[in-house]
């Protein structure tokens, strides 16, 4: 469990790995190219994308463990969920200290004004109460209120699909995956959830 809890880290962290030092060429003037003409944008969507990415993975550990049956697969769906609020976090700070250049006056008037970035925020801010309570002694503490707050991930990931969908100008091509690997993922719960609840009332005695 261990080797695979590593490989996982190594994974989730090598396009941060990457990107860091991207930038570092680009900052030092080494391969002023290494992030492609605008570094800021390519900044951005890659934080953005990685972000979307293991939430969608995160969101497939369920279903993948149900399939194979194997109940071990739970035990990296919080490390991917912690990882996928740290690039959405990333995302956000790029966006804040790159895009707007740090001007605080003007960070709510773009997320009011810009609609898409107010989606983009409000899937962040899902996560924040999510990230916060993904320990043990939370899930101890709020008991079977655990589960129903991190249902939250469901709208936040409508949120983030959406948010992608919005930022893309011409080729739809991929937000459409994401949404439909997001579509697939959701509807698979809600054909678990009505078949468990069919089953449940066939086995209930009659009245």
């Amino acid at each position: 469990m261990r080797a695979a809890k590593a490989v996982i880290h190594a994974l989730a962290l090598a396009p941060l790995a990457v990107l860091v030092f991207q930038a570092w060429q680009v900052a030092a003037g080494t391969n002023i190219d290494a992030l492609g003409a605008d570094p800021v944008a390519e900044i951005e969507h890659r934080t953005g994308i990685w972000a979307l990415r293991m939430l969608l993975v995160t969101l497939a550990i369920t279903p993948l463990r149900q399939l194979i049956n194997q109940p071990r697969l739970v035990a990296f769906r919080r490390m991917l969920g912690l990882y996928a609020f740290l690039y959405a976090s990333l995302h956000l700070a790029a966006f804040l200290a790159l895009d707007l250049g740090g001007w605080w006056s003007t960070i709510f008037q773009e997320i009011v004004q810009r609609p898409y970035i107010t989606v983009g925020f409000l899937a962040w801010l899902g996560l924040v109460p999510l990230a916060i309570t993904s320990t043990r002694g939370w899930m101890r503490r709020l008991g079977r209120r655990w589960g129903q707050l991190h249902r939250l991930v469901y709208p936040v990931a409508i949120l983030a699909v959406t948010h992608f969908w919005w930022i893309v100008k011409s080729d739809l091509r991929e937000p459409l995956l994401y949404a439909a690997i997001l579509a697939a993922l959701l509807g698979w719960r809600i054909v678990r959830g009505v078949a468990g609840r069919r089953r449940r009332a066939a086995i209930q005695p009659a009245p």
